[in-house]
């Protein structure tokens, strides 16, 4: 049976409604960064979000081809994830999506090195006539973090973050964007297929214990 990274680590892919406190390790990714809104249709987001399956999917069908990597194993390709900012703010403003400036990834298993990120780039780029050179190998260790998951719409997210601020201030925590610290969503529902309100989303904030 594949390796499937959301039912292995609930802990970072299937939290509760209700906030709580994880400590989230180094993990790599493909990444693609880009600015703006990612509803636009035919957009850089839209885009990004065709080069990341490129190579997530020419990695796990690596097999297939002539290409070894050493360690590889059977496995289902993680959900896509974005880290969110917008100049001058730690929270995002859903009003003015136009100004957001993002980092979209899905996570790589620990068997794909930079070389062989390298190998599915070149691969993805022969066999689809499209340009990769975006997608970059990108390391994220995020530390102590708050993180819940959210259920409904994206424009509905500030209540959920309001609950994740009750609970930090409640337990002696608060939020810590210092040091390119980021907002985090995972997607776990497909928008395509799915009613907004159904949609679940696991948000998660960098934070730190409060100073007494």
């Amino acid at each position: 049976m594949a390796f499937d990274y959301k039912k292995e680590y609930p802990e970072f892919y299937l939290p509760p409604k209700k906030p709580g406190i994880v400590e989230i390790p180094e993990m790599n990714f493909v990444a693609v960064r880009g600015q703006g809104d990612p509803n636009e249709p035919d957009g850089a987001y839209k885009t990004a979000i065709g080069l990341l399956y490129g190579i997530a999917f020419t990695i796990k069908m690596s097999y297939k081809t002539n290409h070894s990597i050493d360690g590889y194993f059977s496995y289902v390709v993680p959900p896509l994830e974005g880290l969110w900012q917008q100049e001058g703010r730690d929270i995002p403003d859903y009003a003015h999506k136009e100004n957001f400036q993002w980092i979209s990834m899905i996570r790589l298993p620990d068997f794909v090195t930079k070389q062989e990120f390298l190998w599915a780039a070149q691969e993805a780029s022969q066999k689809k006539k499209t340009d990769f050179s975006r997608a970059e190998f990108f390391t994220l260790r995020e530390g102590l973090c708050v993180q819940c998951m959210h259920v409904g719409s994206y424009d509905d997210e500030p209540a959920t973050l309001s609950q994740m601020e009750r609970f930090l201030a409640a337990n002696d925590y608060v939020t810590d964007f210092s040091g390119g610290r980021l907002h985090h969503e995972i997607y776990l529902s497909d928008p395509r297929r799915c009613a907004p309100e159904k949609l679940r989303t696991v948000i998660r904030h960098p934070v730190k214990r409060k100073l007494s």
